[in-house]
């Protein structure tokens, strides 16, 4: 049998049949375990943390980025950018490239901040792909010792009893704890005056002091004055009773049926970022915050671990929107 090579090919002799041998050689050079995509991440990671360092973000950033760098191999750099309540760093990363290498960790005055603001630096919803969940904490309903209650149905009787005369303190307008305590008001059905403060320190010491009755405030600002006797805790705002203030009650199993008020953390990246990288963040993020170390460092910070998927995120940054606008509109929260 006379054979030739024709036009790239082995060509048998009266051209019935034509072997394509560079495709042969192809399959030979380079097998399907050689074809292998570029795996994420393949050079640093950066963790925008839209508030200033030593905060609560910054330090769960650093714990989660400390862990993801030893499972990636690769550096996963924490960065600060602090201002506007949050949404310099924000905007940073919703103008991103989007290929998972920046995201951010924020909290839930996210959500907050998106129903009172009408001009953020971004869409709230369109402007991001949310990744993972990392944390949860509840707040605590704290008063005054100066106020005559000891505990919850004392202080919504009291509360009832004198429409508007009891005064809370928030750290200020349109904070996250101006938002559960008009919640708590509504759900309640109390009438309580509102005094905001220029953050959360003075809000605090005029409550020890007695110049106000009444705060909602999460468990690092407060716990401690709690345990040290200088102010009197009556419940926590989750929806049962919480690992992280173990001696308090849940308000809403304490009768206020309906109430809960939880902060949160978690990470966001840019719009557009594809789903399979997406999946690969919340998948390691998952791993490590579902360790017991990771949960002893989120305890110590008024928190504990909690896991979603990146859909299961994307509704409740949603429903928050919607349900805080709503809030917003009855109680009349503004922006300052």
């Amino acid at each position: 049998m006379n054979c030739k090579v024709a036009g790239g090919g082995w060509q048998v002799a009266g051209g019935k049949k034509v072997f394509l041998w560079a495709l042969g050689l192809f399959a030979v050079a380079w097998p399907p375990s050689l074809v292998a995509q570029t795996r994420f991440p393949s050079k640093p990671v950066t963790i925008i943390v839209p508030y200033p360092a030593g905060g609560s973000n910054d330090t769960f950033a650093r714990e989660v980025g400390k862990r993801l760098s030893d499972a990636w191999k690769q550096p996963v750099i924490v960065d600060n950018r602090p201002g506007a309540g949050g949404s310099i760093g924000a905007a940073i990363v919703s103008k991103a490239a989007p290929d998972g290498y920046t995201i951010c960790l924020l909290s839930s005055s996210f959500t907050t901040n998106a129903a009172i603001q009408a001009n953020l630096p971004f869409d709230p919803v369109a402007g991001f792909a949310p990744v993972a969940m990392v944390a949860k904490g509840p707040m605590l309903l704290t008063v005054s010792n100066n106020l005559p209650v000891k505990t919850l149905d004392e202080f919504l009787a009291l509360a009832r009893s004198q429409p508007g005369k009891l005064n809370y303190a928030t750290s200020g307008q349109g904070s996250t704890n101006h938002f559960a305590t008009e919640l708590l008001m509504r759900a309640a059905g109390i009438r309580m005056t509102h005094v905001p403060y220029k953050g959360m320190p003075p809000a605090v010491t005029d409550v020890i002091g007695g110049h106000t009755d009444v705060l909602i405030s999460s468990a690092p600002s407060v716990y401690q004055h709690v345990k040290a006797g200088k102010i009197r805790g009556l419940g926590v705002t989750s929806p049962g009773p919480s690992a992280v203030v173990p001696d308090l009650p849940s308000i809403q199993q304490s009768g206020v049926k309906g109430y809960t008020f939880e902060l949160w953390w978690g990470i966001l990246a840019p719009p557009k970022t594809p789903p399979e990288i997406v999946a690969a963040i919340n998948a390691e993020v998952n791993r490590i915050v579902g360790t017991p170390e990771i949960h002893e460092v989120f305890l110590r910070e008024g928190a504990e671990p909690v896991t979603m998927s990146p859909q299961q995120f994307a509704a409740t940054i949603v429903r928050e929107i919607e349900g805080w606008r709503r809030v917003a509109k009855d109680a009349n929260i503004k922006a300052e």
